[in-house]
C-alpha cells in the first residue's frame, strides 16, 4: 500500500480565531444618523438652557434697574423744598409722556450768605461783607435768590475771596442785577426724564444744576407722575408746588433685548409708589 504524505495541520494563531465579518456601509450610516440625532438633541437642550439663563439674567437686571430708579426718585422727591426760601420753586412738573420732574432743595451742607451790596452789573461779584463764605468752593454751582422779586437762578462760582467775603462768577454773568439782601446758597437740582434717543435702549436720565446729564438706570421705558393736592384732587400737572402733598410715580422697565420665547417682545416690569412731600405748603 502506497504511503500518501499528509499535510500537517496549521498551528493555532496566538491571537485567537480570526473574525472575517465587519460593518456594512448601511450599518455605519445608521450609526452615524443615531449619533447625529443624539448630539443634535443635546446641543438643542444646551441652547435652550443657555437662552433661559440669559433671559433670567436680563429679568434680574431689569428688576434691579427698576428698584434702583424708583429708590432714587423717592429719595429726591421726598426732599423737594427742603430748606428753600418761600419763593423758590421746589417742583417743576412736565406732562411730556414719558413725564419729566425737576426737584430743588437746599444742599445738606447748609452753606448760605447774604449780599450786602447791590450788583451794579449782572457780571459783578457778589459782595457778602461780614458773612462767612468759607463754605463756598470754587468750580461749584450755587443758587442766588432775590426775596423782593421772588426769583433766583443757579450760577457757577469761579473764585471765592474768603477774607473779603466776595464770591465771583467770571465769564458766567447772571441774568439780572441782584439787589442787597439777596441770598446765596448751595441748592441741589435734580431733573429726571427718559432719554429715547436710542429706541432700543431708553434710559432714565438725571440732569443736575448746570446741565450736567448722566444715565442713572438703563432700559427704563416709561415714567409717569401724578400729583395729589391738598384738596384731595389728583392731577397730571399741579397749579402750584405749594398745594402738592404727594407724588404718585409709575415706572416701567424692560429687558435689554427682546425674548424670542416671549412672542418676540420685551419683558417688562411696572412698579408704582406714592411719595409724601412734607416740605411743601408749610
Amino acid at each position: 500500500m502506497k504511503n500518501v504524505a499528509k499535510t500537517p495541520p496549521k498551528a493555532p494563531s496566538p491571537f485567537g480565531r480570526r473574525n472575517e465579518s465587519g460593518f456594512t456601509i448601511v450599518e455605519l450610516l445608521i450609526a452615524l444618523l443615531i449619533t447625529g440625532v443624539v448630539v443634535s438633541a443635546g446641543y438643542s437642550l444646551y441652547l435652550n438652557q443657555h437662552e433661559g439663563w440669559i433671559i433670567q439674567e436680563q429679568i434680574t437686571n431689569m428688576q434691579q434697574n427698576a428698584r434702583a430708579a424708583m429708590h432714587e426718585l423717592e429719595t429726591r422727591i421726598r426732599m423737594a423744598g427742603y430748606g428753600l426760601p418761600g419763593g423758590v420753586q421746589p417742583i417743576y412738573a412736565a406732562n411730556t409722556d414719558p413725564d419729566t420732574i425737576t426737584i430743588v432743595f437746599k444742599n445738606e451742607f447748609g452753606c448760605e450768605a447774604t449780599i450786602e451790596h447791590s450788583m451794579p452789573q449782572p457780571s459783578s461779584e457778589l459782595r457778602c461783607d461780614g458773612h462767612d463764605v468759607s463754605c463756598f468752593e470754587e468750580s461749584t454751582w450755587a443758587y442766588i435768590y432775590d426775596p423782593f422779586a421772588d426769583t433766583g437762578e443757579f450760577f457757577f462760582i469761579t473764585h471765592v475771596q474768603v477774607s473779603a467775603s466776595h464770591i465771583q462768577h467770571r465769564h458766567y454773568p447772571l441774568s439780572r442785577k441782584y439787589p442787597k439782601g439777596s441770598i446765596v446758597m448751595y441748592a441741589d437740582l435734580y431733573k429726571f426724564y427718559i432719554d429715547t434717543t436710542d429706541s432700543n435702549h431708553p434710559n432714565l436720565m438725571v440732569q443736575r444744576e448746570g446741565n450736567r446729564n448722566y444715565v442713572y438706570a438703563e432700559d427704563i421705558e416709561d415714567l409717569q407722575f401724578q400729583y395729589g393736592l391738598a384738596n384731595g384732587v389728583v392731577v397730571d400737572v399741579p397749579p402750584a408746588a405749594s398745594v402738592v402733598r404727594e407724588v404718585l410715580i409709575t415706572l416701567t422697565a424692560r429687558t435689554e433685548r427682546k425674548d424670542l420665547q416671549f412672542a418676540g417682545e420685551y419683558r417688562r416690569r411696572t412698579i408704582t409708589s406714592d411719595v409724601k412731600v412734607r416740605n411743601l405748603g408749610l
